[in-house]
């Protein structure tokens, strides 16, 4: 028997020669193929497909996965390992990342400047003339962290145990920056990074087990600088400086720091709100006057990380979902052929329509009882509503506690701006439907990555005059924040589509 096996990855086509046996949960997390739970093989989230070839059983699969499903070739990534050639159909798909295609203001420095944004799914890294604010390259891809687990907390317990995961990313976003900059290494004069609290701390190896247990505050919020040495960066210049932008406060990041900036929020004499719909929850509320910042634990299910045919916006994903004359469910499929599963902005279309059509009740309840069939054998669950529940009733209850602190209501907010990959591809009539944003449709901005944008705008700054407009709001701490939650936990009735503000 051969010592190596072939793995070919679809719908991308990609094969890769590996040991046999070893498990593949490395490979296929680096393909798209996330393991929200860490790899407990608990949540089902990295599902593959046997499309030729064998892959054995496992005990985990048996444990997680109906005997239909195992039938159909369904097995969980994180515990396959191929004792043969086998073709696999990733289920999370491979998906292109947000980027930012604006150029900004240039003239302050000269030389090159790169900008990046550290997500906790995605990574975008931009190269910039810093005399005239032209974009001149761009690289994207999967945080390689994502084999730890989805979310911001997952990521806390990997890191508290060894220093793995800040090597793992500053070596992958060494290699991105020396692929973007290539021979030019030596005009860079700044590098910036933003990204959410866990994100700063575990680049800049800083302890995240303040971020573990109440009150989940860290005293080492503020900027961190390096040499591209210390990182193990090579093609650069030993001037730039790598800056890790300083976070708000709790687990708000230097990512929101950047979208205040790229929105404008400080510099408005009207209420604007800005809302990251990534997979930490995180919201600004302001004007020019002050800035009010908090976060909330939404969790995975806007990333479709949590929902049992959830994918990554690839090929294959339903994307929309609207109803009919015939009151039937119209689906949008990301590159047309058969849907597959359900991206973020597609699971809340569906949850959206199924209200409208009564499928699903004002309490998140499905009339049906166990699954509300989408498209073909796309589905949805009764957990899966309840996750959606979950992770927008966060949301609601976070702006509506600002507003409240703020002394205002929905209405004097002009803007209602959604950033991140989310916030730029759900339907906005959807996300009022079910009560995530509660305001008109025509005051909802979708603004794309303004984190990326903000880190741009932010390249050759040496101070952030914005941070004097910002305090920190803890949510928990507000003596309302259960009751709020717990209103914003159902779905709006009928055609009333916005929830009084408290």
């Amino acid at each position: 028997m051969p010592e190596t096996v072939v793995i070919t990855l679809e719908p991308a086509g990609l094969s890769c020669t590996m040991q046999r046996g070893v498990p593949l949960r490395d490979v296929l997390a680096s393909h798209g193929c996330e393991t929200p739970c860490g790899g407990l093989g608990t949540c089902g989230g990295c599902r593959v497909r046997v499309e030729a070839g064998e892959l054995p059983v496992t005990d985990r699969d048996r444990q997680v996965l109906s005997p239909a499903e195992l039938t159909h070739g369904w097995r969980l990534g994180c515990a396959a390992r191929a004792q043969a050639d086998v073709t696999l159909m990733v289920g999370n798909g491979i998906a292109p990342v947000l980027g930012d295609a604006a150029s900004v203001g240039g003239g302050r420095r000269h030389g090159l400047g790169v900008a990046i944004d550290l997500g906790t799914t995605t990574l975008a890294v931009q190269l910039v003339d810093m005399a005239t604010g032209a974009l001149l390259g761009s690289r994207s891809g999967l945080n390689p962290q994502t084999r730890f687990g989805a979310d911001v907390m997952s990521r806390v317990h990997a890191a508290a145990l060894d220093d793995q995961p800040t090597r793992l990313i500053r070596a992958h976003l060494g290699q991105m920056v020396e692929q973007l900059v290539g021979g030019r290494g030596g005009e860079v004069v700044d590098i910036v990074i933003v990204g959410n609290t866990v994100m700063h701390h575990i680049f800049a190896a800083l302890s995240v087990r303040p971020l573990a247990s109440v009150p989940f505050e860290s005293p080492c919020t503020g900027e961190q600088r390096f040499v591209p040495a210390a990182l193990g960066w090579s093609g650069l210049a030993d001037a730039p400086l790598v800056r890790v932008l300083p976070c708000l406060g709790g687990f708000v990041g230097s990512d929101i720091l950047a979208g205040i900036v790229a929105a404008g929020l400080g510099e408005q004499d009207g209420l604007r709100a800005l809302v990251d719909l990534g997979t930490n929850g995180e919201i600004a509320l302001g004007n020019r006057q002050r800035i009010l910042v908090a976060s909330t634990a939404a969790g995975t299910a806007f990333e479709a990380g949590s929902i049992a045919m959830g994918m990554r916006a690839a090929a294959g994903a339903v994307s929309q979902v609207t109803v009919g004359a015939d009151q039937r469910f119209e689906c949008v499929v990301i590159g047309g052929g058969e849907a597959r599963g359900l991206c973020g902005s597609g699971v809340v279309g569906a949850v959206a329509a199924g209200l409208s059509t009564g499928a699903i009740r004002p309490s998140g309840r499905l009339d049906s009882g166990k699954t509300l069939a989408i498209a073909g054998s796309v589905h949805l669950t009764q957990a899966d509503v309840r996750e959606l529940q979950l992770a927008k009733g966060a949301i609601a209850a976070g702006l509506r506690i600002l507003l409240k602190q703020w002394g205002a209501a929905i209405g004097a907010v002009d803007a209602l701006i959604l950033s991140g990959a989310f916030g730029n591809y759900v339907d906005p009539a959807s996300a009022i439907r079910i009560g995530l944003v509660e305001t008109a449709a025509g005051r909802v901005v979708p603004a794309g990555n303004t984190a990326l944008r903000g880190a741009k705008m932010l390249l050759g700054c040496e101070a952030y005059p914005v941070l004097d407009l910002v305090s920190h709001v803890a949510l928990a701490a507000d003596p309302d924040f259960e009751d709020i939650f717990t209103a914003c936990m159902g779905f709006p009735a009928g055609d009333d589509r916005r929830l009084p503000c408290a």
